[in-house]
C-alpha cells in the first residue's frame, strides 16, 4: 500500500516542534534558585505533567483532528459548551497574565544593553517597558504584518537557542577551570550546617512547609504548552509508535536544556542574590567578565530581549483566535467576535492589552521586582493548571462516554490505562495548583497576606468571568454570527 503523502510529520519534526512550544530561558533563574533540588523538580514536572499531558493531548487531538478549537472542542465534547468555553478562556487568559512575566524578563535583558543592570530591579522601569513593548506588538498584530513570522523565527534561534547553548558552555568551562560553585558549601567545616539549613546542596527539597515547594507551580508551568503541538499527531504515518518516540525525544531535549542551563546559572550566582527576571543576565555577566569577554554582555542582553519580544509577538494573536472561534459560535457577546480586514480579533486584542497594562502595575506596587514576577507566574500557573485539570478529566470522561470514537493515537490499557495516565497528570497539576497559593520561603515576599490575596483574587476574577459570560449568554448571540 502506498504511503499517504499527507502524512509528513516525522518523529524529529514533532519532537523539535514540541521543544519550541515549551522551552523558554526566562525560567532558568527560577529553577536555579533551588540549587541541586532543581533536578527533583524537573523530573517531577516531566513524569507527572509533561508526559501525561502530551499523551492525553495526542489522543484528544487525533480524535478531533477534523475540528478546530483544540481544548475547547475536547472539553465541550465531554462536559458541554459551558466548560469547553471555560477551558479555552483559561488557556487564553493565562497567556494574557504570562505577558508581563516574559516582558519583565525582556526588560531585565535590555537593562544590561543599557549598561545599567540596576534598572532590572526597578519596578517603574520594568512596568514602562512592558507597557510600551506590548502595545507596540499589539498594533503590529492589528496590521497582520508578515514580519511577525520572521521576528519569531529569528527570535527563537538568536534569542533562545544561541544564548541557551552559550550559557551551558560557559557553565561547563567555569566548573572545569575549578571556579567555585555557588550552591555548594565552600568551607568543608561548615558543610553540614549549610546543607541542613538550605535546599541548595540537596537533591530533595528541604521542606519546612508548603511554602518551601511553592516554586513547583512555576516550574511545572515551564513545561506547559505541549498540547499545542499534539494536534499534529494526525499527520504521522504511524502515530501509535512514532508519537511516543517524538515525545520521548522532546522530553530528553527539554530536560537537558532546562537542567544544564539552570545549573549554569546556579553555579555562578548565589541564590540569595539571584533575580528571577535578571538571573540569566547576572550569570552571563559574571562568566563573561571572568573569561575577559565582558564586552559581549550587552549583545547577549539585546539577543535575549529580541527573543522574548519575538515570542510575545507570535502569541499576541494566536490564543485570541481560539477564543474568537467561541465568540463566533455564540459563546460570547457579538462585539467580542469583531475582527478587521487582516483577520485580527480586534476587540479581544484591546481587552487583552488593557488587562496586560493593569497587571504591569504590579511591578509598580511591589517593592521587589522578583516578587512581582513570581506573583504573576503563580497567577499564570493557577489558571493554566485549572485548564489542564479540565483536559485530563475530559480525556477520562470521553473514554467512558465515547469509547468507539476513532483515535489515531490511543493510550494503551483501555479505560484503566487512561485513568492511570490522566489520573497521574490530574493529581500532579492539582498539587502544583495548591502550592501555588503559598508564598515561597526563599523570596522576600514581605507581606504574605497580600501575596495570597493577589493570587487568589486573580484566580477568582479570571475564572469567574467566563462563568458570568456563560450565565448571561443569550440565544440570539449565535444567530447574529450566522
Amino acid at each position: 500500500m502506498a504511503s499517504d503523502p499527507r502524512k509528513t510529520v516525522t518523529v524529529a519534526t514533532l519532537g523539535l516542534m514540541t521543544v519550541a512550544s515549551v522551552v523558554s530561558l526566562r525560567g532558568l533563574p527560577m529553577m536555579a534558585a533551588e540549587g541541586l533540588s532543581m533536578i527533583f523538580y524537573i523530573l517531577f514536572a516531566m513524569l507527572v505533567f509533561l508526559l501525561p499531558a502530551a499523551m492525553v493531548a495526542a489522543e484528544l487531538g487525533s480524535a478531533f483532528g477534523n475540528q478546530s478549537g483544540g481544548v475547547y472542542t475536547w472539553v465541550k465534547a465531554a462536559f458541554g459548551s459551558r466548560w469547553g468555553f471555560t477551558a479555552i478562556w483559561l488557556q487564553w487568559i493565562q497567556n494574557v497574565v504570562w505577558y508581563p512575566t516574559v516582558l519583565g524578563y525582556a526588560a531585565a535583558c535590555l537593562a544590561y544593553l543599557a549598561l545599567d543592570p540596576k534598572l532590572a530591579s526597578s519596578g517603574a522601569y520594568t512596568g514602562i517597558v512592558i507597557f510600551v513593548v506590548y502595545w507596540a506588538a499589539t498594533f503590529v498584530a492589528f496590521r497582520g504584518s508578515t514580519a511577525v513570522n520572521s521576528v519569531t523565527k529569528y527570535g527563537v534561534l538568536l534569542g533562545t537557542i544561541l544564548p541557551g547553548v552559550l550559557v551551558i558552555l560557559l557553565g561547563i568551562m567555569w566548573v572545569v577551570q575549578g571556579n567555585g560553585v555557588a550552591f555548594l558549601p565552600h568551607d568543608p567545616s561548615g558543610a553540614e550546617k549549610i546543607v541542613s539549613a538550605a535546599a541548595h546542596a540537596r537533591f530533595f527539597p528541604y521542606i519546612t512547609g508548603l511554602g518551601s515547594v511553592a516554586f513547583l507551580a512555576g516550574i511545572v508551568l515551564l513545561f506547559a504548552g505541549v498540547e499545542v503541538q499534539a494536534v499534529q499527531v494526525t499527520g504521522m504515518k504511524n502515530p501509535g509508535r512514532e508519537f511516543p518516540a517524538a515525545i520521548l525525544l522532546a522530553s530528553v531535549i527539554i530536560v537537558v536544556l532546562f537542567l544544564l542551563g539552570s545549573l549554569a546559572v546556579a553555579v555562578v550566582v548565589p541564590a540569595r542574590e539571584l533575580s528571577l527576571t535578571a538571573g540569566l543576565m547576572q550569570a552571563f555577566r559574571v562568566m563573561l567578565d571572568k573569561f575577559h569577554l565582558g564586552f559581549v554582555t550587552p549583545i547577549i542582553g539585546l539577543l535575549m530581549a529580541f527573543g522574548a519580544i519575538g515570542g510575545v509577538m507570535s502569541w499576541v494573536t494566536g490564543p485570541s483566535r481560539g477564543l474568537l472561534l467561541t465568540a463566533r459560535e455564540g459563546e460570547m457577546p457579538p462585539f467580542m467576535a469583531r475582527s478587521n480586514a487582516t483577520g485580527a480579533p480586534v476587540t479581544l486584542l484591546y481587552i487583552q492589552g488593557i488587562i496586560v497594562s493593569c497587571l504591569a502595575c504590579l511591578y509598580l506596587i511591589m517593592k521587589d521586582v522578583s516578587v512581582a514576577f513570581f506573583v504573576l507566574s503563580a497567577m499564570t500557573a493557577t489558571l493554566y493548571l485549572l485548564m489542564y485539570m479540565l483536559m485530563f478529566a475530559a480525556a477520562i470522561r470521553l473514554r467512558i462516554s465515547q469509547p468507539d470514537l476513532p483515535r489515531a493515537f490511543k493510550i494503551p490499557g483501555g479505560i484503566p490505562g487512561m485513568s492511570v495516565i490522566a489520573g497521574i497528570g490530574f493529581l500532579g497539576v492539582t498539587f502544583a495548583f495548591a502550592v501555588g497559593f503559598f508564598p515561597p520561603t526563599n523570596l522576600p515576599v514581605g507581606n504574605p497576606p497580600l501575596y495570597v490575596s493577589l493570587v487568589g483574587a486573580g484566580l477568582i476574577i479570571f475564572v469567574g468571568m467566563p462563568l458570568i459570560i456563560q450565565a448571561m449568554k443569550k440565544p440570539e448571540w449565535k444567530q447574529q454570527q450566522r
